[in-house]
């Protein structure tokens, strides 16, 4: 495939380039439905001119349909986008980015989806569903999935589609919560997705920027060690990966702290630990649940995140982690490989 598409590229590259915009206006409307042209236009950054022109085409051969609520994908659509996939995986180059990536980070795996989330918001749905479709086809009977909180993670639960085929899955949060953003922490994902998969879940009613104090007494308790115990052997753990200055503030770092932070360097920030550029651990905040070490037991880690603002933090984080499937957008990728080119 890889000689046809050289071939094509050079002879016909207007067709190879007409084809990554339809296929990416096909995604767009999918995963943006109901949504009008000039919404269409704004979101993909091009003249309502084109859109207009390409929605008659695609109309014409019925892989939309358009009503007064606007433009939805049809059933030709969704098989079209499905079959598509690894062919504009292919011409966008993204294999070589995956690869490059998996050699110089020493990670299980990359997945990289097109687009850049910065630009198109449609790229983070992308992105969940690629995650979640990798984590389907790795659970099996009597796993255990533990999830983060965060919107990112919340769009892998969104994704996966409701199955009922496994047996005995427990699904468990990997983090106490925060005092706002309930949509997006990690219990009421849990919850999502154990009634989308037929599994089973446990709650953990408890904040996650507790003191150490507080925080050894509630580890004490029976029920809560027991509900951790099983967290930090789970098969699978998904997460998303934090810029460490973000991460900060959301979490309520004392300035003090903050400031510390950004005098050692901090990068990146998973499970409340914070890494700089070479991903050494330089800071902890105390978590209720997972911490680097209880990571590195883990069988499978899936880590999702999007846009190239996120490629030093994902660098630190991710760094050697062989047992990681990293699942990121193609903006993200192509940062990445531009720092690891620059420090060789």
């Amino acid at each position: 495939m890889e000689k046809i598409l050289k071939l094509e590229q050079k002879i016909v590259p207007e067709l190879i380039d007409l084809l990554g915009k339809r296929y990416d206006i096909l995604t767009t409307i999918c995963y943006n439905q109901p949504i009008g042209r000039r919404i269409l236009a704004n979101h993909m950054c091009i003249s309502e001119r084109i859109v207009r022109n390409e929605i008659n085409f695609l109309k014409s051969q019925n892989l939309i349909e358009v009503n007064a609520l606007g433009m939805f994908i049809t059933s030709d659509g969704e098989i079209i986008i499905n079959q598509l996939k690894g062919f504009i995986h292919e011409i966008k180059g993204l294999s070589k980015l995956e690869k490059y990536i998996e050699k110089h980070l020493k990670l299980q795996q990359v997945i990289v989806v097109p687009g850049d989330v910065e630009i198109d918001k449609s790229v983070l749905k992308e992105l969940g569903k690629a995650a979640s479709n990798y984590a389907i086809h790795i659970i099996k009977e009597d796993t255990t999935i533990a999830l983060t909180g965060g919107s990112t993670v919340k769009n892998v639960v969104d994704s996966f589609p409701r199955i009922k085929k496994f047996n005995n899955i427990s699904i468990l949060p990997a983090r106490g919560g925060l005092a706002r953003n309930v949509e997006i922490q990690a219990n009421t994902l849990v919850a999502r997705l154990a009634d989308k998969i037929g599994g089973n879940y446990e709650l953990l009613h408890v904040p996650d920027n507790l003191s150490n104090e507080a925080l050894t007494t509630i580890l004490n308790e029976k029920n809560i060690k027991c509900i951790i115990d099983k967290i930090q052997n789970a098969e699978i753990l998904i997460y998303g990966i934090g810029i460490a200055g973000d991460m900060a503030m959301k979490r309520g770092l004392p300035k003090e702290e903050i400031k510390e932070l950004e005098e050692l360097g901090a990068v990146g920030e998973a499970f409340g630990q914070y890494y700089n550029e070479v991903g050494e651990i330089i800071h902890y905040t105390p978590t209720i649940v997972v911490n680097d070490e209880d990571v590195k037991k883990n069988t499978i880690l899936i880590a999702v995140a999007a846009g190239k603002n996120k490629a030093r933090a994902i660098i630190a984080t991710e760094i050697n982690r062989s047992s990681t499937v990293l699942v990121i957008d193609q903006a993200a990728a192509t940062e990445i490989i531009d720092i690891l080119k620059k420090r060789e």
